[in-house]
C-alpha cells in the first residue's frame, strides 16, 4: 500500500470516528502532495472538514498540489475570507495559480480581502499574458547592488532569502538594470570587502516577460539552469523563474499536446461527466467521419475495378494501416520536436530529408513483402507489383504529409497538435486509396 492510500485509509476512519485533534496531528505530518491526493477521494463536505483542520501554510501547500476541478470546487465551499488567508502566506506566484482557476467575481473579491501588498503583486502578475514568462514568475528573488562589497551582499541575502524557493544572487545597477549573476560558493570564499563587481558572470541568461512558456522551458533546459531571470524590455530585472516551475511547464504542455491529437483536453482526467467529454472529442470524430466519406466515394468511384478483380479489396486495409502508422508516427515526432525545439521552421528541410531517407527505408520494406504476397496470392507478378507500388508510394505521402503538416500548421499560426491529426488521416486514406486503386485500373486497362 503506497503513503498515499495508507493516509487516505487513516483520514476517512478519523473523520468517521470524529477524532479531529488525533487528524489535525496526522494531516500537519503529511506531504502535501500526499494531501491532495487524499482530499480528491473525499466528499466535498470532507474536503471542507480536513481543510480547515489545517495550518495556513500547510493548507497553502495543498492548495499549490490540488487538480483544477478539485481547487475551484474546494474554492468556492471554503469562504472568501478563509481563502485571503491561505493565499497570503502562499508565494505570489502560486497564488496566481490558484486564481486564475477561480471564478472572476470570486478571484475579485478574494483579491480584495488579501494583504494589500501580496494582493498588488498578484494582479501585476495576472497582467501578463496567460502562457508567458511574466505569469509565471516570482516577484521572490534576491538581487544585491553592484556598488555592494561581498559582506554587504551576504548580509542583504540573510535578510531577503526566501524558504519557498531555490534561488540565484543577480546583480543590478542603480536603474534595476540586471549587469550579472554572483554564484553564492563565490559569494562566501571570497573576501568580504571585496566588490560585488569584481566577482559577477556578465554572462547572464535572461528572458522576457512576454517570453512564451515553451521557450521558457527550452532556454532553462539548453543551459542547465535552476533559476531565470526574468527582464523588460529595458532589461529591468523584474522577477525570477525556477526549474521547479519549468518542469511542470514541460510536463503540461507535453500532455497538452498528446490529448490535443487525440482531440480532448487535459480537463478529461478531472471527472468531467460523460457528456462533456462527448462534446470535445465529438467535432474530431465528425471530422473523420467526413474524411471517410470522401475514400467511400472513391472506392466507389472505382467499383467496377472492384469488381473486376475483388482481390485489390483485400490489400486497401493493409496498405491505409502501414501509411497511417507511418504519417502518425512522423506527426508525432514532428509536433515534439516543435515543441522542445528539436524542429526549427527555419530549417523546415533537415526534418523533410531525414523523412525522405527514413519513409524511402520502410516503403521499399513494406512494399516488398506485400508485393510477393499479392504477386502469390493473385498468381500474377502484374498484380504484386501494383500492391508493391502502392504501398511505397503511399507509405512515403504519409510520411511527408505527417512531417510538413505540423510544421505548415506553425506558420500559419494554428497549434499543430490539433490540426495535423485530422490532416494527416485525410491524407493517407484518401490519397492512399486513390492511388492503389488509380494504378490498379491502369494496370487491368493495359493488359484487357
Amino acid at each position: 500500500m503506497s503513503e498515499t492510500e495508507r493516509l487516505i485509509d487513516v483520514v476517512k476512519e478519523l473523520l468517521e470516528s470524529g477524532r479531529e485533534e488525533r487528524l489535525a496531528d496526522v494531516l500537519e505530518q503529511a506531504h502535501a502532495a500526499d494531501m491532495a491526493a487524499a482530499m480528491r477521494e473525499l466528499p466535498l463536505a470532507d474536503q471542507v472538514r480536513v481543510f480547515r483542520l489545517l495550518s495556513a501554510d500547510h493548507a497553502g501547500d495543498v492548495f499549490s498540489e490540488l487538480d483544477d476541478q478539485t481547487l475551484r470546487e474546494l474554492a468556492q465551499a471554503l469562504d472568501e475570507s478563509e481563502v485571503s488567508r491561505i493565499l497570503d502566506q502562499m508565494p505570489s506566484d502560486r497564488v496566481v495559480e490558484v486564481v486564475e482557476e477561480l471564478p472572476p467575481e470570486q478571484a475579485e473579491k478574494i483579491l480584495d480581502l488579501m494583504e494589500e501588498e501580496k494582493s498588488e503583486e498578484v494582479q501585476e502578475l495576472l497582467e501578463y499574458a496567460e502562457g508567458t514568462a511574466g505569469r509565471l514568475m516570482s516577484p521572490e528573488f534576491v538581487a544585491v547592488h553592484d556598488s555592494s562589497t561581498v559582506e554587504e551582499a551576504i548580509d542583504h541575502i540573510r535578510k531577503s532569502v526566501s524558504d519557498e524557493r531555490a534561488f540565484e544572487v543577480y546583480v543590478v545597477d542603480d536603474h534595476d538594470h540586471l549587469v550579472g549573476v554572483v554564484p553564492l560558493r563565490r559569494l562566501i570564499v571570497s573576501d568580504p570587502l571585496t566588490p560585488v563587481r569584481a566577482l559577477l558572470d556578465e554572462e547572464v541568461v535572461s528572458a522576457t516577460a512576454d517570453t512564451d512558456q515553451e521557450e521558457l522551458a527550452r532556454i532553462v533546459a539548453k543551459y542547465d539552469l535552476v533559476a531565470i531571470p526574468i527582464v523588460d524590455s529595458r532589461r529591468r530585472l523584474l522577477g525570477a523563474v525556477s526549474v521547479d516551475d519549468v518542469v511542470d511547464i514541460m510536463g503540461e504542455e507535453a500532455s497538452e499536446d498528446i490529448f490535443r491529437m487525440a482531440g480532448s483536453d487535459a480537463s478529461e482526467l478531472e471527472r468531467h461527466p460523460p457528456h462533456r467529454i462527448a462534446l470535445m472529442r465529438l467535432p474530431w470524430v465528425l471530422v473523420t467521419l467526413l474524411i471517410e466519406l470522401g475514400a467511400g466515394g472513391i472506392i466507389f468511384y472505382f467499383k467496377p475495378t472492384l469488381i473486376r478483380v475483388i482481390l485489390l479489396a483485400t490489400f486497401m486495409p493493409v496498405i491505409q494501416a502501414i501509411s497511417g502508422n507511418t504519417g502518425l508516427q512522423s506527426v508525432t515526432m514532428v509536433v515534439r520536436g516543435l515543441a522542445t525545439g528539436h524542429v526549427v521552421l527555419e530549417r523546415w528541410w533537415e526534418p523533410m530529408w531525414r523523412q525522405i531517407q527514413t519513409s524511402s527505408i520502410i516503403g521499399s520494406v513494406c512494399a516488398v513483402a506485400v508485393g510477393i504476397v499479392a504477386g502469390l496470392w493473385h498468381g500474377t507478378v502484374a498484380f504484386g507489383f501494383v500492391v508493391a507500388l502502392s504501398m511505397f508510394i503511399s507509405v512515403n505521402l504519409s510520411g511527408l504529409a505527417g512531417t510538413a503538416f505540423p510544421m505548415l500548421s506553425k506558420r500559419l499560426g494554428f497549434d499543430p497538435a490539433i490540426t495535423a491529426g485530422p490532416f494527416e488521416t485525410a491524407f493517407q486514406d484518401v490519397v492512399g486509396i486513390a492511388i492503389f486503386l488509380s494504378l490498379a485500373t491502369l494496370l487491368l486497362g493495359f493488359i484487357g
